[in-house]
């Protein structure tokens, strides 16, 4: 048995905000820690995806809600009528092949300088605390913040009406957690790795286009749950935003490597604005290290 080399529960910076008894993520060492992790890592490797429920205290809960619910009238909306692979469609192929298959996207994002220094969202993200478990639970040595100013820490918003259709992230995973739950709908859908680096399995991702509900999981998340999720190989969905309650979640921006800024284009079609290390980046062209279709 391993032993607890650093615990101080009720002096770690997050003790009032994340449920530090259930979910040790400060020690250092330990068997709760070991339990926890190896819990995440078995679901990640089985189906690319893990979900901590009530990761946040529910005395705390409130005021996140709050902080994201002040923050959401800021949000940019964006419209685009996109494929799996947020690419045009390809003529020489069937109508019904997956490149050439659209759906409506309406999404709103609070880009991330809008996000004050002092809000519980700010406090997690830049804990390195938290920043060492999310690495470990994935295997990775480290996790870096974004570069980005705007990238980095965000808030999703999706109104009534709202929906974000089949596709697949350009980042291998994603941190989130909900805030807060819409009326209906918005539930997160997702195909466990239903691509890898040698086969994008056209065929079968034609299937759930279609309609085949077999390889498809369903997760109804709660605000306070954190997801890990492994969006680049998993197709996935959030389903349709029903109700004058929005549905917001955070996303905590890391990268593998220090100093990540994402795409000028897609910071101005995101959150309708560059910033100025964008504008500096426009001429070097950034490239992808797979040859995934996106």
């Amino acid at each position: 048995m391993s032993a607890v080399i650093a615990d101080n529960t009720e002096e770690h910076p997050l003790a009032g905000v994340v449920d530090l008894e259930r979910y040790p993520i400060h020690q250092r060492g330990g068997d709760a820690r070991e339990d926890l992790l190896r819990r995440c890592r078995a679901q990640l490797d089985d189906d690319g995806c893990v979900v901590l429920k009530g990761f946040i205290r529910p005395e705390a809960l409130a005021a996140i809600r709050e902080e994201t619910r002040e923050l959401a009238p800021r949000a940019h909306y964006n419209e685009t009528h996109t494929n799996p692979y947020n690419s045009d469609g390809d003529p020489s192929l069937a109508d019904n092949h997956p490149k050439n298959v659209f759906g409506d996207r309406t999404n709103g994002f609070v880009a991330g300088d809008l996000i004050a220094q002092d809000t519980a969202v700010r406090r997690i993200y830049h804990n390195p605390d938290f920043q060492r478990f999310i690495a470990a639970a994935m295997e990775e040595p480290e996790l870096h913040e974004y570069a980005d100013p705007l990238a980095g820490l965000v808030i999703n918003v999706l109104r009534d009406g709202c929906q974000h259709p089949w596709h697949y992230d350009t980042n291998e995973f994603i941190v989130t957690m909900m805030t807060q739950k819409p009326e209906r709908g918005g539930d997160f859908e997702y195909c466990p790795q239903i691509r890898n680096p040698e086969d994008e399995n056209f065929q079968g991702v034609q299937r759930v286009l279609e309609g085949d509900r077999e390889p498809v999981k369903t997760l109804s998340l709660e605000p306070g749950d954190l997801q890990i999720f492994y969006g680049r190989y998993s197709l996935h969905r959030v389903a349709r935003v029903h109700g004058e309650t929005e549905r917001h979640t955070v996303i905590f921006g890391y990268a593998r490597e220090p100093g990540f800024i994402g795409r000028a284009e897609r910071a101005q079609r995101i959150f309708g604005r560059m910033a100025p290390v964008h504008e500096r980046q426009l001429e070097e062209g950034l490239e992808r290290s797979d040859n995934l279709a996106d």
